[in-house]
């Protein structure tokens, strides 16, 4: 019966942001100040419903009205500025490691240098 319910209740939820983005033109459709409430209101009402009805959150049906958003009105568009991502974590560790590994061997080097400099002198 959650099931049922949760799933019309969706349905409605999808309306009401069908609804919401008639107002956006498509020159907006990219913009988040602009859809950034209708994707909001959809987001917060299929959690809501969910969280009301005891349902699982997030679950297969609001993933797919998500998905089904994007599909619909975003798929044209990318993002304007590149998103940066950590290294994987073994290039991670070896560009911490290989300054700190390298200190000690710098150190070394100056202190023989040095010695060097002054048995010539």
């Amino acid at each position: 019966l959650t099931e049922g319910n949760y799933t019309a209740i969706t349905q409605h939820c999808w309306e009401y942001f069908v609804y919401l983005m008639r107002n956006v033109l498509t020159s907006q459709l990219c913009e988040w100040k602009v859809i950034s409430r209708p994707y909001s209101e959809l987001q917060r009402c299929l959690e809501e419903w969910a969280e009301r009805l005891n349902y699982s959150y997030p679950n297969a049906l609001a993933e797919q009205y998500i998905f089904q958003s994007h599909h619909i009105y975003f798929h044209n568009c990318t993002l304007e500025h590149p998103v940066y991502f950590d290294p994987p974590e073994d290039v991670l560790l070896a560009m911490i490691i290989a300054p700190i590994c390298l200190i000690p061997f710098l150190v070394t080097l100056v202190i023989w240098r040095s010695k060097d400099g002054k048995a010539q002198a």
